[in-house]
């Protein structure tokens, strides 16, 4: 059975792997994606390597914050709105439109104020951690939930999509998981039909047995997931159920769904990791990771360190995470030049983040 400090370093190594396999080929279409690389997914940030994006930042920071704020929300929301400044003040590549807007807003003082109305899927990325930590406080993993996700988005679809990430991560942490359990905990999550008539179309089609790519289909996602919290959630939930506890198919189907395929794997990765802990991920995805200040060691020391209570958060340096970016920018860049190339192929709608 694995502990809290096993389950936290799986979500956040599973993090780093769907983030990193799916950023190369984020905003691209499900065709595109096979015009311009053939074969299995592996890879191809840089000359084989991988790197991950803001995504697993925001994990690993929502973890540092969970150690240094114990079981007080307030507390954990002014140390995630400061963690958030420094790292929007670090230039990140991958910074989403609504999170940049928040943090701005952040830096203006406007403090727990800060959000912007946007559905994106920016708390989804913090939830799957809180979801582990408060595993066994259900009340109190919604408060966490929600102050983290007011912090950048106000509207509720984005708190309903990062809700439903920590219920099914604390199922997952718990090793209490169930089919049925995960449908009631999801539709708890809200009253409002639009919701109720999400989570049933997840469930009725699992239970059909339909693949990733056509429950996304049935979502209007046929040319890629987008990056609109209750597309992108819905699918990353789905490819987990659909091929749970297989982590590798579950981020394949995910990853060949195009779109905004970094946040989907990633938080297919999260769930995986949660479920299975850092020691039974795959291991051909976990090696070619090489990254800082964000690589696989130093997240299994943060993950670890939630479930010890005498775990100290690590000490970034900031000055030096800036210089780590505006080299990440170059090869982002570099990509994005590629992407002018042939072979062409339609493109998917942007995230929303």
């Amino acid at each position: 059975m694995n502990t809290l400090g096993q389950s936290c370093a799986g979500i956040l190594v599973g993090t780093a792997i769907g983030d990193s396999l799916g950023l190369p080929a984020e905003g691209l279409s499900r065709s595109r994606i096979q015009a311009l690389w053939h074969g299995e997914w592996k890879h191809r940030f840089l000359f084989g390597w991988g790197m991950v994006s803001d995504d697993t930042e925001h994990s690993a920071l929502t973890a540092l914050c969970l150690m240094s704020s114990g079981k007080d929300a307030a507390a954990f929301q002014r140390a995630l709105s400061w963690k958030l400044r420094l790292w929007f003040a670090c230039l990140p590549p991958g910074v989403g439109l609504a999170t940049a807007r928040a943090c701005i807003k952040m830096w203006l003082g406007f403090g727990s104020r800060s959000g912007v109305f946007s559905a994106g899927n920016g708390p989804a990325m913090r939830a799957a951690i809180i979801g582990a930590v408060l595993s066994e406080d259900a009340l109190r993993r919604r408060e966490f939930v929600t102050a983290s996700t007011c912090l950048t988005h106000t509207d509720p679809k984005a708190n309903w999509a990062a809700l439903a990430v920590a219920e099914c991560s604390a199922m997952e942490a718990q090793q209490a998981f169930s089919v049925a359990d995960a449908r009631r905990r999801l539709s708890a999550i809200s009253a409002k039909v639009e919701w109720l008539d999400l989570v049933e179309r997840i469930f009725r089609q699992l239970e059909a047995g339909v693949s990733v790519d056509e429950f996304a289909g049935s979502l209007g996602l046929r040319d890629g997931v987008s990056g609109y919290s209750l597309h992108s959630i819905p699918v990353a939930i789905f490819a987990w159920l659909r091929h749970r506890p297989d982590l590798e198919r579950a981020l394949v189907a995910a990853l060949d769904c195009g779109g905004d395929t970094d946040s989907v794997a990633a938080i297919v990765g999260a769930l995986g990791g949660s479920a299975l802990g850092p020691d039974k991920l795959p291991r051909k995805w976990i090696t070619p990771i090489h990254d800082w200040p964000w690589g696989v060691t130093r997240l299994r020391k943060i993950g670890t360190s939630l479930g010890d209570p005498s775990g100290k958060a690590p000490w970034l340096a900031w000055p030096l995470i800036l210089l780590r970016n505006l080299a990440v920018l170059l090869v982002v860049l570099g990509h994005g030049f590629r992407r002018l190339l042939p072979p062409y192929g339609p493109r998917s709608k942007p995230g929303l983040r």
